[in-house]
């Protein structure tokens, strides 16, 4: 089957108000973004307008919201905005916001969803990302437990527990698509307890909320509001679970059974079906394009592909390890083990080329790398792996910059770096 291609929106569309736990007041609005973009924050309000990927990467908090950071820039409580893009499907969308949130509307997903409706969708061309689990999977984070198994499309089942008349146990089962979400999840709005409103704001939380931008619940019920289904709690928790799968970066192709899922439970999850599912969408590079940018040639070439490039914050890239390489003849006989310092030339070939994808003319210039610090090996790499290295860009001045590499073999990992680089005419 050819697969749906990327999609953004047709034009703009704008949602204001105030965020539930900052308490200021923000315009956010949605805007067209080209093909391979991804979904990224742009912080309007700071100097150079600086960009936030929604990716799990940059996830700096998970306490009763999830917050995103770059650099020096953040923006919190994500989760509705992103819930309301990935069940129109979109890949790319740039996200203008002139403060430090989103605003919370009426507590739920419906205003960003039905404002990305307005703007209409958009067929962007290439090829979306998508990621396909080929096994069962389990992920446990402190009281949240979810379960992962292959499917086409989405599907959520979330049971939530709470000790409250109203909620107690509730369980919910939502196959994922534009019309299941308008009528069963967008208006599932956000909840929380008289008796922890002090304590939130002590923390600097919850400055903004009100009785018409959530449920809030007393110890015997609904204060100010009336539920819109008996079980809203469980729908918005699926909600929350939805956007924060956003932050895996493509299209997620599973069934995902989901008990007391938490934002900071969310987020494992996330992180864990970036090592262990397969990305379905063509390589970002494949060898001939690294050939073109890169000057390394047999035997030194030790990148395969680029399966992920997220414009200059992030790339990942695969080398495949055959018992043809030639440093196993000798490292070591009758016990082949891929030498760590190749390990680590491999991961700098990668971020050379995201280092490389931030030049003009990038067939005319090389990568000096100045400096290798915190390295770590963690398992050895055998003939028949397949190592995944996953970069980002920590600091990018001039010509030189400074990326962090982590290489995975079957989702452990296997090596760790940070190191300093600068580019340099050829």
């Amino acid at each position: 089957m050819t697969p749906m291609p990327r999609r953004s929106i047709a034009g703009s569309a704008q949602v204001s108000g105030t965020g539930i736990h900052t308490g200021a007041t923000t315009k956010l609005t949605f805007r067209p973004a080209p093909a391979g973009e991804g979904i990224v924050f742009r912080r309007t309000d700071l100097s150079g307008q600086p960009r936030i990927p929604a990716l799990a990467e940059n996830v700096s908090s998970v306490e009763r919201r999830t917050a995103l950071t770059a650099g020096e820039a953040t923006v919190t409580t994500v989760e509705h905005v992103l819930a309301a893009v990935a069940a129109h499907g979109l890949d790319d969308v740039l996200i203008d916001l002139d403060g430090p949130e989103p605003p919370n509307g009426d507590g739920s997903a419906k205003p960003f969803f039905e404002a990305l409706a307005q703007a209409g969708m958009a067929e962007n061309g290439g090829s979306p990302a998508g990621f396909r689990g080929s096994s069962p999977l389990t992920v446990r984070e402190e009281d949240a437990t979810y379960l992962v198994a292959p499917r086409d499309g989405l599907r959520l089942t979330v049971t939530i527990e709470w000790p409250h008349p109203l909620i107690g146990r509730q369980s919910g089962c939502y196959d994922i698509s534009p019309e299941r979400f308008a009528t069963e999840l967008a208006g599932a709005r956000t909840f929380g307890f008289l008796s922890e409103a002090e304590a939130l704001k002590a923390k600097g939380l919850g400055r903004g909320a009100r009785q018409d931008g959530a449920v809030l619940l007393s110890e015997s019920g609904v204060v100010g509001t009336q539920l819109r289904w008996p079980d809203e709690f469980v729908r918005h928790k699926a909600t929350d679970l939805l956007g924060d799968l956003a932050l895996l970066g493509g299209r997620l192709h599973a069934e995902i059974v989901a008990f007391r899922p938490s934002h900071q439970g969310n987020v494992a999850l996330v992180r864990a079906l970036r090592r262990v599912t397969s990305l379905t969408a063509p390589p970002a590079m494949d060898i001939e394009r690294i050939l073109g940018v890169l000057p390394h040639r047999y035997p030194m070439l030790l990148v395969d592909r680029i399966v992920e490039v997220q414009g200059r914050e992030r790339i990942v890239g695969i080398k495949n390890v055959t018992i043809n390489e030639p440093f196993f003849q000798g490292h070591f006989p009758g016990h082949p083990i891929m030498p760590g310092v190749l390990i680590v030339e491999a991961m700098a070939q990668v971020g050379g080329l995201l280092l490389m994808g931030a030049v003009e003319r990038p067939e005319h210039k090389v990568v000096y790398f100045m400096s290798l610090d915190e390295v770590k090996f963690r398992r050895p790499v055998v003939p028949g792996d397949q190592v995944r290295f996953e970069l980002e860009m920590l600091q990018f001045r001039g010509r030189t910059c400074r990326m962090r590499g982590v290489g995975y073999v079957d989702g452990q990992v296997v090596a760790e770096a940070e190191m300093m680089a600068r580019i340099v005419d050829r």
